[in-house]
């Protein structure tokens, strides 16, 4: 006769299989709740302590780590000193592992006392676990029970399951016990104030895999956080194809955009750089002002709006080719008009969760780079700045406004970049450029005659003066950016002379 050992905390479907397991002679070992389910369920099991010849102790801390039960696990069936030693010591195979982990993520997930959390790290489940994954040649291991069904499949066709299987099964095994353990480390490192510890373990979610990455020769998916944050893989999607690679970059970077606005805003994505954004009344003005800031580029672009979207905002997009849509909400009519647009990605999603992504990954050859997300003056957090005028000529407090409006757009906008502004809306962005003036050039050119009497924002400093003398000839009237150049007088100096003000922000937002 088999033997199966089956202990798990989540408990879906496991009557069903163990039902099966037991009409094709399969003798079941359990372990304290399992057993008690199953055994309610009419399904005959052996107490674990059967087996062991040993009760449970410590409140079950203690049950399974016993010989009967690793020896069982970890014999080499075709070792002929093994199986003396398996005689010798009156130990029985098992010859299948069915069991899944305590619950530490869903528990971590509801904010729960320390104490809770360490009892339930699991120690017994992983061990067993390891042990029928390292001896998976002989025994199969199941840790998901969406795995159950290709078990029965394979033992109703072959009375057992494949090679393949059994080698499939128990990577997954160690990925799951991988991923558990790197949630315990990372939590109890948490708790030392430790951001950055000799080693790291990072461990997240396959979310879809994606048609192709950033071109169509390279192989993609999306993974998400185990303790997922604020986070596109969040949303809904109402309508339309599959996102891509460079569909789940682009509305990411629109997201990251939004979250800096409690007004109703809108913004437009290409290519990782905001298009347009721009903020209104409501959301439909504020809509119209987005298209207006850039009616070229906004063709295929990614769209998130932090308000409802209502019947003439849906009626308005729809007469453009958009990629993505994403919102809180739509009311019913608006979903009609978008959903006639079979292509179109439409997404709901909560955009005021407090939900903050505190860490930022990037990716360099054979390693990562971590540091903290720049949040600063992030989420609305507008006290954040210790501003400063330094020119003769002062903002009023509308025209303050209309800097830091542009500065919390500037801040997402790859380096060197410069944004203009002006009545809550950009009107030229200038990204990516290998010197400031370029990007200067760039969005000045954008905006055109609108630059007259509008508003410059700068991610870092000015190295000299050339900027802000190309600024003056354009019309800008007022400049923000960080400051901190050893020539920061020269700066001063210019915009002094054509009656320009600026302020310093003292906080650099390079974005590479």
């Amino acid at each position: 006769m088999k033997r199966v050992l089956i202990s798990v905390s989540d408990k879906r479907g496991i009557v069903n299989f163990a039902n099966f397991l037991e009409k094709n002679g399969y003798e079941i070992i359990s372990t304290g709740g399992t057993e008690k389910i199953l055994k309610d369920s009419g399904i005959k099991t052996l107490n674990i302590s059967e087996i062991t010849g040993f009760p449970e102790i410590m409140d079950g801390r203690v049950k399974t780590l016993h010989p009967n039960v690793h020896g069982g696990l970890l014999c080499v069936r075709d070792n002929p000193e093994h199986m003396k030693a398996l005689l010798e010591n009156n130990i029985e195979l098992i010859d299948m592992v069915i069991v899944n982990l305590y619950p530490f993520k869903e528990v971590l997930e509801k904010n729960s006392t320390h104490e809770n959390l360490i009892e339930n790290i699991d120690i017994g489940g992983p061990s067993m676990l390891r042990s029928a994954a390292k001896n998976h040649k002989f025994v199969t291991v199941c840790v998901d029970p969406g795995d159950y069904k290709t078990i029965q499949d394979e033992i109703e066709k072959y009375n057992d399951t494949t090679p393949e299987t059994k080698n499939y099964l128990a990577a997954k095994v160690f990925r799951y016990t991988s991923s558990y353990d790197s949630l315990i480390a990372n939590y109890l490192t948490s708790r030392l104030g430790e951001k950055f510890p000799e080693i790291i373990t990072l461990s997240y979610e396959k979310v879809q895999n994606l048609r192709y990455g950033e071109n169509p020769h390279q192989e993609a998916a999306f993974y998400k956080s185990l303790i997922s944050g604020f986070s596109l893989a969040n949303a809904e999607q109402l309508n339309g194809k599959e996102l891509s690679f460079n569909n789940i970059q682009d509305t990411d970077a629109a997201l990251k955009i939004i979250r800096e606005f409690k007004e109703p805003t809108v913004v437009a994505v290409k290519h990782m750089n905001p298009c347009g954004v721009a903020s209104g009344i409501d959301i439909n003005s504020a809509w119209k002002k987005t298209l207006a800031a850039d009616p070229v580029s906004i063709f295929g672009g990614i769209i998130v709006a932090n308000r409802e979207i209502d019947l003439e905002t849906a009626k308005e997009m729809g007469e453009l080719f958009l990629e993505i849509i994403v919102a809180p909400s739509y009311t019913p009519e608006a979903l009609e008009i978008l959903s006639k647009k079979k292509n179109l990605r439409v997404l709901k999603l909560d955009l005021k969760s407090n939900q903050k992504n505190n860490l930022s990954i990037t990716n360099v050859c054979d390693g990562i780079l971590i540091q903290d997300t720049d949040n600063i003056f992030n989420l609305q957090n507008d006290d954040a700045l210790n501003l400063e005028c330094v020119t003769d000529k002062k903002p009023t407090e509308d025209e303050l406004k209309q800097m830091l409006f542009l500065w919390k757009v500037v801040k997402h906008v790859k380096s060197n970049a410069i944004v203009i502004g002006d009545n809550f809306q950009t009107l030229g962005v200038g990204a990516g450029q290998m010197n400031r003036v370029g990007a200067a050039k760039i969005a000045l050119e954008q905006a055109g005659e609108k630059a007259t009497g509008a508003f410059l924002a700068s991610d870092a400093f000015f190295p000299m003066s050339d900027t802000v003398e190309l600024a003056a000839k354009c019309g800008i009237k007022g400049i923000i950016q960080p400051g901190g150049s050893i020539k920061d007088k020269d700066s001063i100096d210019k915009c002094n002379e054509y009656g320009i003000s600026m302020i310093f922000t003292n906080i650099r937002h390079f974005k590479h």
